[in-house]
């Protein structure tokens, strides 16, 4: 179960070592060996710092939400949220969300997820019915209109084996925007939707640890894969990279015009949020765009 938290074989997962050298004070009683778990806690002095560095950082820009599984049947008391722009596909998971980036917890689960893409990519459902092959490339003549996004039907059945998100570890699926979070808490994976100078912040991050060029990703997938199941599948490697999206034109209508997605998988996001004090945010060419992001 790639969704989670692996703990390797010491039972210090490397994100609580990155949080106790982050904050020193930060105590937790840790999971056996080797299990998966998920939504511990988050530590409100780790959600204040970062706070305060997004805003140093990054000025008025869209905070963070944070992503988690929980079979808590607190969770089930929310009901699902429509969009919030009236007109358009509510059942889509990208436009549902316009209530979590204003700071409403949104709440979704098997059977309230609403889309079929939406499902999948949260884990709750493989099926995807016999025709989508053709919804989603050429169409039948005369039966239904195809998105075209790829050349034949051939092709995504091939994409749907290669690329088969895993299945939800828990009940319901919580979106909640980074100062909302309660203590109880702790994301899976941390989201932003980043207008460009953001997002350059963000990428150029993301790749501060290391050598390798392609520590942030840009997969082919629904607007939801892109926040939801690739960067959950990251969170199983043992280098996880971050993964820009929103490139799907079927979500492009539920963001802004300039914005695309950055995601992280929780322990990658905690190695950028402790690097942001000792990187190129803290030089004169990142305060050349701090001062047109209103954040100096």
């Amino acid at each position: 179960m790639p969704y989670g938290h692996a703990v390797p074989e010491d039972g210090v997962s490397p994100e609580v070592g990155l949080s106790r050298a982050f904050f020193p004070g930060r105590s937790k009683t840790m999971p056996l060996p080797g299990r998966i778990y998920y939504n511990r806690g988050m530590n409100p002095s780790l959600q204040q710092a970062v706070l305060e560095k997004w805003k140093r950082y990054f000025g008025a820009a869209e905070l963070p939400l944070g992503l988690f599984y929980t079979d808590d049947a607190v969770y089930a008391e929310f009901p699902p949220r429509a969009s919030k722009l009236r007109g358009q596909d509510e059942r889509c998971v990208i436009s549902r969300l316009l209530a979590a980036r204003d700071g409403e917890t949104v709440v979704f689960s098997k059977e309230t997820v609403g889309c079929q893409g939406g499902a999948r990519y949260a884990g709750y459902s493989t099926a995807m019915g016999p025709k989508f092959k053709y919804f989603l490339s050429c169409g039948i003549p005369g039966v239904m209109k195809g998105e075209r996004y790829k050349k034949t039907p051939e092709i995504v059945e091939q994409l749907n084996r290669e690329a088969a998100p895993p299945p939800a570890p828990a009940a319901f699926l919580v979106f909640k925007r980074w100062d909302t979070i309660a203590a109880a808490e702790e994301p899976a994976a941390v989201v932003v939707f980043a207008e460009p100078d953001t997002l350059a912040g963000l990428f150029t991050l993301a790749n501060f640890r290391g050598t390798d060029p392609f520590s942030v990703i840009t997969p082919f997938s629904a607007g939801c894969g892109s926040i939801i199941a690739y960067p959950l599948l990251e969170a199983a490697r043992p280098d996880p990279r971050g993964v820009i999206g929103m490139f799907d034109p079927s979500a492009r209508p539920y963001v802004g015009r300039t914005a695309l997605s950055f995601a992280a998988p929780w322990r990658k996001f905690l190695e950028m949020a402790e690097d942001m004090d000792e990187s190129f945010l803290i030089t004169p060419t990142w305060d050349r765009i701090r001062k047109r992001m209103g954040a100096l």
